[in-house]
C-alpha cells in the first residue's frame, strides 16, 4: 500500500518542521509531494505554489495553523486521501468533523514523531 503523502504548508526553511518531515518522508522511501508559499526543492521533492491535482494521495500532513487551512479544504478533500495528519499547532475540530463525514481519517499527531516509532 502506497503512503504518498502531501506536504501542506512546506517550507524552504531547514529549521522548519515541514521541511525536516518532507526529509524524513524521502528517508523511508515516501513517495511526496509539496505544497508551499514559496517554490523551490527540498531534498529530491518540488514545492508548488498552486493547487496540483495530484492523484492517488494517501496521506496530507498539514502544516498551516486552522486559520489558513479553510482555503484549502475543497482542495484537501478533492485529493480523496485516506487520512489528512494534524501535526501540532493545527488542531481544527471543524476541519475534523468535514473530514470525517467523508470518510476520510483523521489523525491529531506528529508525523516525525509517527515516523521516528514507526507508526507512519
Amino acid at each position: 500500500m502506497s503512503k504518498k503523502t502531501l506536504v501542506l504548508g512546506a517550507s524552504l526553511k531547514a529549521e522548519r518542521y515541514s521541511n525536516i518531515a518532507i526529509h524524513r518522508l524521502r528517508k523511508f522511501n515516501i513517495e511526496t509531494a509539496a505544497i508551499g508559499l514559496r517554490s523551490g526543492t527540498v531534498d529530491d521533492v518540488q514545492i508548488h505554489t498552486d493547487l496540483v491535482p495530484f492523484t492517488d494521495i494517501d496521506t496530507v500532513t498539514l502544516y498551516l495553523n486552522a486559520d489558513r487551512q479553510e482555503e484549502y479544504y475543497e482542495y484537501i478533500v478533492g485529493l480523496k486521501p485516506n487520512r489528512v495528519i494534524f501535526n501540532p499547532g493545527t488542531e481544527n475540530p471543524e476541519f475534523y468533523t468535514m473530514l470525517q463525514d467523508k470518510g476520510i481519517e483523521v489523525e491529531v499527531a506528529c508525523t516525525l514523531v509517527m515516523l521516528g516509532t514507526n507508526q507512519y
